[in-house]
């Protein structure tokens, strides 16, 4: 069970804080919630004490976990390409993964959009989606090591500064 003021990870959502954990009655059923507020946007929502495993709230990851995610950034064995692959189902499948909540699936996410912008420009709902797992990213791991989220993109963006360069230099 979380605490007041601890910080979370709603999935696609980001980090958040618990204000409160109160019981409210919802269709005549009185149940426990955590009152979460997403620090990016200001957004307030209710997630059901017992049912925030099964949506994916999570504590922020741990240090060593943050950093494996950094390092996995440099490893790009298991990029799929764009091959032609249609751009409807890669949409979908990265949708899912950022939806899991899970960091590593955030970061494939992330990777695999700067890595297919090597071989053709991004379309608008790639770069959204591109934009949304760095941001998902940044700001979790910059609580995680303590950091400020610029620094941490700044280092993804190092990571990839051979395709981001290049990216700039055609815009």
């Amino acid at each position: 069970m979380f605490k007041k003021d601890q910080l979370v990870v709603y999935p696609a959502q980001g980090v958040g804080r618990i204000e409160a954990i109160k019981e409210t009655e919802v269709g005549g059923i009185k149940a426990k919630f955590y009152e979460i507020r997403i620090l990016n946007n200001n957004g307030k929502l209710l997630v059901p004490v017992n049912n925030a495993k099964n949506v994916g709230l999570r504590s922020i990851c741990d240090p060593d976990y943050g950093l494996k995610i950094l390092e996995s950034m440099h490893d790009r064995s298991d990029f799929k390409g764009y091959t032609g692959q249609n751009w409807n189902r890669r949409y979908r499948e990265y949708t899912e993964k950022l939806k899991t909540g899970d960091l590593a699936d955030v970061a494939y996410v992330l990777k695999e959009l700067i890595l297919i912008s090597r071989e053709k420009e991004l379309s608008f709902g790639e770069k959204r989606l591109m934009d949304q797992a760095m941001y998902l990213i940044t700001s979790e791991l910059a609580f995680a090591l303590n950091k400020d989220p610029e620094d941490i993109k700044a280092e993804i963006e190092d990571i990839f500064s051979d395709i981001l360069k290049k990216n700039n230099n055609n815009s």
